[in-house]
């Protein structure tokens, strides 16, 4: 693997420069879709060109909710409220809450909320808007955990619905209070009370023309592989830093790594998205979508970059990567920060749209706050997804911090003799949660195959690791392992559509096979959900075979 010397790439991060494209980003509102962002692009459309790129700014069409005023009343009394994305408008829903705690399958479970307005402990996340859905309520009513209230996208179905995902679409009203007045409400409840709640809500929610600005440069090859760089640019609000820091971080290592490109490897792809934030991911599956063949044939890996250097983020241990890219995450960590890296496994978010196609990540968020309560959604600080994510939000220090990190493993990807992907440590995952479910299941059901599957990948991926041969055709064939599996490890099997945007076990397409092992075995249960345990078997053998060929070629 190449280290960074004392002059490498990473030390010619520039605090200053960073400082003054985000202080240019940080005066547009940049809402989906809006003349606002578009005009936001164009400064972005330059700013690439000034550092070398090739670009083109792309428009395509988006289904986008863009949230209005919302409001609450309880007993006639109007709290401060705001409501969400892909809600549903209203001028007035009316009901005595049901509280149902965290909003979880069990707070759920045997209870008849058909047409209520739930009151839910917690942000506003598409898993709850889902089981709301389900459950044929009408309503949701959000208690913040603190006084500060979080814009949220209710859709859990990712990118643009297709017509048959449209029963799918969230049903519900749905509006975020303070804690203080959330809690009454609840302590109202509580004491027998029958307190009347009333919401509203403006929504426009509809097809919209969104922009996405595709930065390239290519190494010596022109069509050969590339590394895909990418991040959000719509935003709320003023959105400093989600996402304006970690736009300025992927044009600061575009920019410093760009000076170096006669070392390049592999080309250096930047896509900047709209639709995050109002379109669950429309801009990053719309591109998936249509570039799915140059994708899966060129891209090596997809570097995420999410709200870097925010004020006190001093937690860079949990970085997150597929197993594959960890190690170098930790390299870049390690080197960069003097921090040892633990990692943490991706997350189904932030416009992770390539996992189908077969394309190992990493990143997103670099660092966190090290003191956020184990309750919240993220540890990006109280600020994020408010009016208050400004300027004062991220640290130059901080930034420059990241950045170094996020230029350091684009480095090593860029520059690698051979791709830096451990599908070793892949496979021993996949034996972590194989080998309990043999021992489980025993005759029943053929698991022992797939371990004996699962070892030989990991020895043939070692064997490339150490390998002398050609550096081309062995990360080639990284590139092809890659395809066959990361799509049963994060795509729940699927290869040309998206799941959900709700959250997947590891090895997510081997779900069924733990449904079997946990049902008693010879009743009813269990043969039924045999049928399903045979067809995840399969998928991940054919997997397994195809990554192992890919190995044994190289």
């Amino acid at each position: 693997m190449n280290d960074l010397v004392a002059e490498g790439p990473a030390d010619a991060v520039s605090g200053a420069e960073m400082m003054a494209n985000l202080r240019e980003m940080a005066r547009w509102v940049k809402l989906s879709g809006t003349a606002e962002e578009l005009e936001a692009f164009r400064f972005l459309e330059a700013r690439m060109r000034d550092y070398g790129y090739q670009v083109q700014l792309l428009s395509h069409d988006a289904y986008i909710s863009l949230p209005g005023a919302g409001g609450v009343t309880v007993d006639g009394r109007v709290l401060k409220a705001i409501t969400h994305s892909f809600s549903q408008p209203s001028t007035g829903l009316s009901g005595v809450p049901a509280y149902v705690r965290a909003g979880s399958e069990a707070d759920f479970a045997g209870r008849d909320l058909r047409g209520r307005i739930l009151l839910i402990e917690g942000m506003a996340t598409p898993a709850t808007a889902e089981r709301a859905h389900r459950a044929g309520a009408a309503g949701q009513l959000h208690i913040s955990h603190h006084e500060h209230l979080h814009e949220m996208c209710l859709s859990w179905v990712w990118g643009n619905p297709a017509e048959k995902f449209l029963g799918q679409m969230p049903s519900t009203v749905a509006c975020t209070v303070s804690a203080a007045d959330g809690g009454a409400i609840r302590d109202a409840l509580a004491r027998g009370e029958q307190p009347m709640v009333t919401l509203t809500a403006q929504v426009d929610t509809g097809w919209r023309k969104t922009p996405l600005l595709v930065a390239e440069l290519p190494a010596a090859q022109a069509d050969g592989p590339f590394i895909l760089m990418s991040g959000h640019y719509d935003t709320w609000h003023f959105g400093v830093m989600d996402n304006g820091s970690a736009n300025a971080g992927m044009m600061e290592a575009a920019r410093v790594l760009a000076a170096r490109r006669g070392a390049w490897r592999r080309g250096l792809r930047l896509c900047f998205w709209s639709g995050h934030s109002h379109g669950r991911y429309s801009g990053s599956t719309w591109y998936a979508d249509r570039n799915h063949d140059e994708l899966a044939a060129r891209c090596a890996a997809h570097v995420n970059v999410d709200s870097l250097g925010g004020i006190g983020a001093s937690e860079l241990a949990h970085a997150a990567a597929m197993v594959s890219l960890r190690g170098v995450a930790a390299r870049a960590v390690d080197a960069e920060t003097n921090t040892p890296h633990v990692g943490s496994r991706k997350a189904r978010n932030s416009d992770e749209s390539f996992g189908g196609i077969g394309i190992p990540s990493m990143f997103g968020a670099i660092s966190e706050q090290p003191d956020a309560p184990a309750r919240a959604r993220n540890k990006l600080g109280w600020w994020w997804h408010t009016p208050h994510d400004l300027l004062d939000k991220v640290d130059e220090a901080n930034l420059v911090r990241d950045t170094r990190v996020l230029v350091h493993a684009c480095w090593s990807l860029l520059t690698d003799a051979v791709l830096p992907l451990d599908h070793a440590a892949t496979a021993e995952t996949l034996l972590a949660e194989l080998t309990p479910l043999a021992a489980k299941l025993g005759d029943r059901f053929p698991v022992a195959g797939l371990v004996t599957l699962a070892e030989r990948v990991r020895d043939a991926a070692r064997a490339v690791a150490a390998g002398t041969g050609d550096p081309v055709a062995a990360s080639a064939a990284l590139m092809r392992a890659s395809r066959a599996l990361v799509p049963v490890d994060y795509n729940d099997g699927q290869v040309f559509s998206h799941p959900p945007a709700l959250p997947l076990p590891e090895w997510s397409a081997l779900q069924p096979i733990r449904d079997l092992a946990a049902a008693e075995p010879g009743s009813d249960v269990a043969r039924f959900r045999e049928v399903e345990a045979w067809r995840a078997r399969n998928r991940l053998a054919a997997a397994l075979r195809e990554a192992l060929a890919a190995l044994d070629a190289a």
